[in-house]
């Protein structure tokens, strides 16, 4: 079946809700209640809202959405089978090393290590779809970012729940440390991309938007054989707040929808590029239009501004709660209203003034510098309040 048709089922339709709509609702609201029963202890009330509004969120993507429902699925049954692995064998953090299915599928280490693997192949399967012309190949580069994807979240769920064997007082949703937020880094960025591809009905962008993925996991791969930084640890004072878990989250979004734009310009200044000194050329037939990948770079521009928007106001307010005041000028609040400020202008420019094409491109490439300058360079090269998230 072609995956491609699943794109029909992207928007929000004027059928009426059907049996697999409210299947998905009940299933949703059951898991959330069951994770209250089990973990509402350690909640507080803002934690058990966001569980709320969580549960209501993930709701509506997947009648928004309808192939994140699969991708729920999967990842809560493996999940799910890691957790159950582990209570069948007391409850012990080193029976990751010993017990089958956790040692080589669904411990934390593990799935991210498959997720590492699947998204450098997607990477690969990509291009070579695109160079090849060959659908099959690009079905694969699909399922592939999908598989990758599946696995990251499932990485991310086990690993929050071996937080709380190794010590309940290092329990936490692991969006904290650098290394678990460029594992959110690489799946929210292929999964922004998976729902653009199946909206647009082409992947023939995929390779351009997983190179930036596959870059990420470069990273992370080093982090982790070199400074060990998969190795859980307690969280320091000023991120144990519920703020934590709607913050990051909300400016990861911004973060791999930002990337998404640079990568698509990059993608829209080859195609113009090779138009110009061979319009007849194969690889134009088969790119999107230019129109439409500016189209998307606007897109994905104004979803990561909003969101990042978001979590600049959800920031300031956490740091009025841990270090009492609204904003410091901390390098990283500073680069951060940097990035704001420059994707800010970009927007203004294209509304405003009806700015198109390359320069907006060219601009886009430069914003991704900004904003990995942002993410990663404040972390490397200066210090200050967030100095927990350093190399």
């Amino acid at each position: 079946m072609n995956t491609m048709n699943s794109s029909v089922n992207m928007e929000i339709s004027k059928r009426t809700v059907s049996i697999n709509d409210w299947v998905w609702a009940i299933l949703v609201i059951g898991g959330s209640f069951y994770a209250w029963q089990v973990f509402g202890q350690l909640m507080d009330n803002y934690e058990i809202g966001i569980l709320i509004g969580s549960a209501i969120g993930l709701i509506a993507l997947g009648r928004f959405w309808q192939s994140i429902k699969p991708l729920t699925y999967s990842v809560a049954a493996l999940s799910l089978l890691a957790v159950w692995t582990y209570q069948t064998h007391g409850n012990q953090i080193a029976i990751n090393e010993q017990a089958f299915f956790l040692k080589f599928l669904v411990s934390s280490q593990s799935a991210i290590m498959w997720m590492s693997a699947l998204f450098v192949l997607a990477t690969v399967a990509y291009f070579l779809a695109l160079f090849s012309k060959s659908d099959y190949v690009g079905k694969v580069a699909s399922f592939l970012a999908w598989a990758g994807s599946t696995f990251g979240l499932v990485g991310m769920m086990v690993r929050w729940r071996e937080s709380y064997l190794i010590n309940p007082d290092y329990g936490h949703i692991p969006v904290s440390s650098l290394y678990e937020v460029f594992i959110l880094f690489a799946v929210l960025t292929t999964l922004i991309y998976l729902y653009y591809e199946q909206k647009m009905r082409t992947r023939s962008m995929g390779g351009f938007v997983m190179l930036i993925v596959s870059a990420s996991v470069a990273f992370l791969l080093w982090y982790t054989f070199d400074r060990q930084a998969h190795v859980i640890q307690p969280l320091v004072p000023a991120l144990k707040s519920y703020w934590m878990k709607i913050h990051v989250p909300a400016n990861f979004i911004g973060y791999g929808a930002f990337s998404i734009a640079a990568m698509v310009g990059l993608a829209y200044l080859l195609t113009d590029n090779i138009k110009q000194k061979n319009p007849d050329s194969s690889f134009i037939k088969t790119m999107p239009s230019l129109e439409k990948m500016d189209d998307l770079m606007y897109k994905t521009i104004a979803l990561g501004f909003a969101f990042f928007t978001i979590a600049t106001v959800l920031g300031a307010m956490w740091a009025a709660e841990a270090w009492g005041g609204y904003w410091s000028w901390d390098p990283k609040e500073t680069w951060a209203l940097i990035v704001w400020l420059n994707y800010a202008a970009w927007l203004h420019i294209r509304m405003s003034k009806g700015w198109r094409g390359r320069p907006m491109a060219w601009w886009a490439l430069v914003g991704l510098l900004v904003t990995t300058f942002a993410f990663l360079g404040v972390n490397m090269f200066l210090s200050g309040l967030h100095s927990y998230g350093e190399l």
